[in-house]
């Protein structure tokens, strides 16, 4: 009885410094974020909630994790948020399993315990659903994914959710479109679902720079998922060999113009705010095609 004594209160001692160097470690994350990141993250992302109107009183908002860097940063962005903000919302921070093996979903719990990020974790099969899937299997997969996240948010009462894409997943979409898909438009600050009335879409690392968020993350000395799907499991990001072959020369192609020309990541990022429609051939609004004829006589 002694030893079986003795053994569970080391156990129980072992919790309680683990849990102690947790929340020092924590602390040190937060910190890191109120001061030496301050101008690179923080007050960026209060510039978008803010310039974009992406959170109002009384909002609950689903903080969608991955359980890459992205998705982490966020979440301790919106404690932060809560710790300071005027009005009152709420926050669930929500991870859905779509089937990640265990190591991945062990790894997104053992950093949200080191980050003191308190998730509800719930359960798909879409990894199995789109396995067998020949074509395109990576965007459908997106698809239900966001569907899901929408579906399990609203029964918590939610009616956002944030998405963690940041500045660069911006710029490189605008640039995407036009030399992919014959097309200008843009990565959204923020969306109203057209499948879940009620519900909104927002982006609140919209001008927040990868390269900043990678510092915070090697400053602290966190390791996140890369990527858990099943296809492309040692890629950077969950997309199809075609769509990440096509990102990352998009990503090359805006690092060689930046050599000759400092300002052509904000440029691109500006261009999609400055529309002249005066010049433009024909456009698209709300699925409907619009040409300089329509209106071209009129004088």
């Amino acid at each position: 009885m002694c030893e079986d004594g003795n053994v569970i209160g080391n156990e129980l001692s072992n919790v309680i410094d683990n849990v102690s160097i947790n929340s020092e470690y924590c602390k040190d994350v937060e910190q890191s974020i109120r001061k030496k990141f301050r101008k690179t993250i923080w007050c960026k992302f209060t510039k978008a909630i803010n310039e974009y109107d992406l959170v109002k009183e009384g909002d609950c908002i689903a903080v969608c994790i991955s359980g890459g860097k992205d998705s982490m940063l966020m979440a301790k962005l919106f404690q932060e948020l809560k710790l300071h903000n005027k009005f009152d919302f709420t926050v669930k921070f929500l991870v859905m399993d779509p089937g990640y093996n265990k190591v991945n979903r062990a790894l997104i719990e053992e950093n949200a315990g080191k980050l003191n990020v308190p998730i509800e974790i719930f359960q798909s099969d879409i990894f199995d659903s789109v396995f067998n899937i020949e074509k395109s299997p990576c965007y459908i997969c997106a698809r239900m994914r966001r569907g899901h996240l929408y579906a399990f948010a609203r029964e918590l009462g939610c009616n956002k959710i944030a998405l963690g894409h940041h500045y660069d997943d911006v710029i490189e979409t605008i640039l995407m479109g036009m030399l992919y898909g014959a097309q200008i438009q843009t990565m959204m600050p923020k969306l109203h679902s057209t499948n879940f009335e009620g519900m909104e879409l927002i982006r609140p690392m919209y001008l927040i720079r990868e390269d900043d968020i990678k510092a915070w993350r090697d400053y602290n000395g966190l390791t996140f998922l890369q990527c858990a799907c099943k296809f492309t499991e040692n890629c950077a990001d969950c997309e199809s060999e075609e769509n990440i072959s096509k990102r990352i020369e998009t990503k090359n192609i805006i690092a060689a113009l930046k050599k000759t020309n400092p300002f052509v990541e904000s440029n691109i990022f500006r261009s999609v705010e400055n529309v002249n429609l005066d010049t433009v051939v024909a456009y698209k609004s709300k699925g409907v095609k619009h040409s300089f004829l329509d209106t071209y006589d009129d004088v």
